[in-house]
């Protein structure tokens, strides 16, 4: 038994370093940190990548807030608070007609043939 470990050893020499109890508790250790650990590296990359997204999102939803805010203070004047009325809800003066023109209606033919 002995001379059939030596001769694979002499056979394959990598088999020493990878016996060796100080290459095993090392290997045991790397996994265990990449695994099994609280602090293991596949669960920081997925709390990353979702931080990443909420990062993403903050931003998004900040950008939407300084543009509503924008909007809101051009609504302080009379002339502005009109238009958006206007524009948003349609609305109109007295004695005003306003005509809605749906421009994709308008150009759609009747391709049945």
């Amino acid at each position: 038994m002995k001379q059939k470990i030596a001769d694979l050893l002499i056979k394959y020499p990598f088999l020493k370093w990878i016996t060796n109890r100080f290459i095993l508790a090392t290997l045991f250790f790397i996994l265990w940190l990449l695994f099994f650990d609280t602090y293991a590296y596949f669960d920081h990359r997925t709390i990353d990548k979702e931080i990443k997204k909420l990062e993403d999102n903050r931003d998004y939803y900040q950008g939407e807030i300084n543009s509503d805010d924008k909007n809101i203070q051009k609504l302080y004047r009379k002339e502005e608070v009109e238009k958006y009325a206007r524009e948003k809800y349609y609305m109109k003066r007295e004695n005003e007609d306003i005509y809605i023109i749906d421009s994709d209606k308008e150009y759609q033919t009747d391709k049945t043939n």
